[in-house]
């Protein structure tokens, strides 16, 4: 005997409780619902893009949504680690389904030093870089590591902010002036005092993730890598798969899995990564961060993969068998920043999908996001080439993909040296970037 809607009487339709309520939200929250689940909302903006798919409860009435759902997970990873341990308690105690991803996955990666010293423990490759509390400290990691470097702040920062370039030894009182307060606790760059970490130069090709999705009974299935490109931090396209790239994926799916498996992981993580070239010439990857969430560089898989990140994670969060990743077709994915465009001139290219997370308009906002996947592949480029006339704002568009290595050192060190400390969080993509000089690619380890 079914319903009306198909679904068997007997089924259990569980409530997912998301912490955020942005464009990441809604599209889980659009996954979920073909697969008998509904969502609720953690989030402080009662209009914000997920609202349109379930109930938002603000952080004040943390129990209401606790109580309307029966299973947790995230589309944030700057969510506050004590919600995430208190609803992870729960599950422990048999109250409720789960909490995915589990909370050490926040932890390590709302710390940059952590999240590097991770990388280190389990082996897999990084930036040489240094812990940062002082300006005695900054002077010493230039010492050591070599102008330039990037100095971030090692929790918070945002979408290219928190960090900043120093090329010369005048640059670093500058850059101490300007990142200091992270250490502190002040300003409005964290509220937890954390160390600045400082991060040395490599050169590499181009920059790529890996996107996975680990179930709760351990299976691991990995997505293609992908190609991205960023003006001032931000994703601006991504490109599926990567061209060039299939001598680079055992690495990739080795390191992601091992993360997770490390971490005992559920859900769909991001793996980004830097394509370097070792003394020998040969193409190998620099682990850069993780992001514990679906993730803008995989938007392609709504059309282009056979199942989407954004139901493999509804999947893995309550314990549905996972679906194939495998690409049914090259795709290319730009995000659409502070205008939106004439509708109907972007669908009026073959191949084009357009999904609008129903914001305000406002400079560099991701508001929406359009998936080129035209039937013939030799139609790929000349669409992104149709797309991007239509498009009222081009930043970040204008660059090839698969640049060659000058040209990509220099566009992404001056991308970082014109990014300044923020506070805002609200577009709830976590994607600071830094770049790095061949000189420091010696251990790929921290410096002691």
């Amino acid at each position: 005997m079914t319903t009306a809607n198909a679904y068997p009487v007997t089924q259990t339709i569980r409530t997912i409780g998301i912490l955020g309520g942005g464009q990441l939200g809604m599209m889980l929250a659009q996954a979920a619902l073909p697969l008998g689940h509904q969502c609720v909302f953690l989030e402080d903006n009662a209009d914000c893009p997920a609202s349109l798919y379930g109930k938002v409860f603000s952080s004040e009435q943390l129990d209401e949504f606790i109580a309307a759902a029966d299973v947790f997970t995230l589309e944030f990873e700057n969510t506050p680690t004590a919600t995430v341990e208190q609803l992870a308690h729960l599950s422990k105690s048999g109250s409720k389904q789960g909490m995915f991803p589990p909370p050490i996955a926040l932890d390590i990666a709302q710390d940059r030093l952590k999240e590097k010293g991770m990388f280190n423990e389990l082996e897999i490759a990084t930036v040489p870089f240094m812990a940062v509390n002082s300006e005695t400290e900054l002077k010493q990691a230039c010492d050591k590591l070599g102008l330039p470097i990037v100095l971030k702040t090692s929790r918070g920062g945002y979408d290219g902010k928190g960090q900043f370039v120093i090329r010369e030894d005048s640059d670093i009182k500058i850059a101490w002036h300007e990142l200091k307060d992270a250490v502190s606790g002040k300003g409005a760059l964290t509220p937890t005092p954390a160390p600045l970490i400082a991060e040395g130069f490599i050169n590499f090709s181009r920059e790529v993730s890996i996107i996975a999705v680990r179930a709760q009974n351990g299976q691991v299935r990995c997505y293609d890598l992908v190609e991205n490109h960023h003006h001032h931090g931000i994703l601006a396209k991504t490109r599926a798969p990567a061209v060039g790239t299939s001598h680079l994926f055992q690495q990739a799916t080795d390191a992601i899995s091992t993360v997770m498996n490390h971490l005992g992981y559920v859900g769909v993580m991001a793996l980004e990564l830097f394509v370097s070239k070792d003394a020998r010439g040969n193409d190998y990857l620099l682990a850069n961060e993780i992001a514990p969430r679906v993730h803008n560089s995989g938007h392609w898989s709504i059309e282009g993969a056979i199942t989407s990140q954004f139901e493999n994670h509804i999947r893995a969060v309550v314990n549905l068998p996972l679906g194939d990743t495998d690409n049914v077709h090259p795709a290319i994915m730009l995000n659409v920043l502070g205008q939106y465009p004439d509708i109907r001139a972007v669908l009026d290219i073959d191949g084009a999908h357009y999904h609008s997370y129903h914001k305000a308009e406002r400079e560099d906002r991701k508001i929406a996001h359009i998936t080129l996947m035209p039937n013939d592949v030799a139609d790929l480029e000349p669409a992104l080439a149709k797309l991007v006339a239509v498009l009222p704002n081009k930043v970040g568009l204008d660059k090839k993909l698969a640049p060659t290595m000058t040209d990509k050192q220099t566009s992404t060190l001056e991308e970082a040296s014109h990014t300044k400390p923020n506070s805002t969080l609200e577009d709830n993509e976590n994607e600071v970037k830094g770049s790095q000089t061949e000189a420091s690619l010696k251990t790929g380890k921290a410096e002691k």
